[in-house]
């Protein structure tokens, strides 16, 4: 979900026990707000990163589609390019494959090696696929590891994008996690500010969010 800045803004300064409406800074001109919501905006970025990397798979939105090329190698493994925004992974899954990969894991995770393998048991294979995040000479791909035929095709592949404010000044987050934003942004604010105890205190909000459910 698309969310305007000047929000996103509104509801820190709520979070942090600023000016609760947008009407006080705009009546007052009050310059000490004034900086307070440009340190809000250089943060928001970030604290979208940091949420949207670590939240629970089912907190986050379906995500951005990729994989519409597919390239084959021995074993029944291939990869496919990933998108230049790509952040994290939300779902991968081959047409012979009997689940889908919801993680990636990267080169150095012993698992990587034993991808390898020439035996059909310890690699990845349609009933445990593996997926895995590497760094090819055409750029940043996924592998997967394995299929039984290289006619089978992507039937699901999508992803979370790095965070970016758009040309409207909106900026996309997951909806279950907007609030986890808001405490992470007002802590990353405060500990601007070198209020130390009480960016912990918001942190330590931000995580619970996801406790509950």
């Amino acid at each position: 979900m698309v969310y305007k800045i000047e929000v996103v803004e509104r509801d820190v300064r709520i979070a942090i026990d600023e000016n609760k409406t947008n009407e006080q800074l705009i009546n007052d001109g009050d310059i000490d707000t004034l900086s307070l919501n440009d340190i809000i905006r250089s943060k928001i970025v970030e604290a979208v990163q940091r949420v949207e990397s670590t939240a629970p798979a089912h907190f986050l939105e379906e995500g951005h589609l990729f994989g519409r090329s597919v390239y084959w190698e021995t074993n029944g493994s291939g990869w496919t390019l990933l998108p230049d925004d790509f952040m994290r992974l939300i779902a991968f899954r081959m047409s012979d494959w009997e689940r889908t990969c919801y993680t990636a894991i990267y080169v150095n995770d012993p698992l990587y090696d034993l991808q390898s393998s020439r035996y059909k048991g310890i690699r990845g294979n349609t009933q445990k696929p593996v997926c895995a995040i590497v760094n090819r000479p055409e750029g940043k791909a996924l592998e997967f590891y394995s299929c039984k035929t290289p006619n089978a095709y992507v039937q699901r592949a999508s992803y979370i994008p790095y965070p970016m404010i758009d040309e409207a000044d909106g900026i996309d987050i997951s909806e279950r996690c907007y609030t986890a934003v808001i405490y992470t942004t007002a802590a990353l604010v405060l500990t601007a500010y070198g209020a130390n105890e009480r960016a912990a205190a918001m942190s330590t909000l931000a995580k619970t969010i996801f406790d509950y459910e």
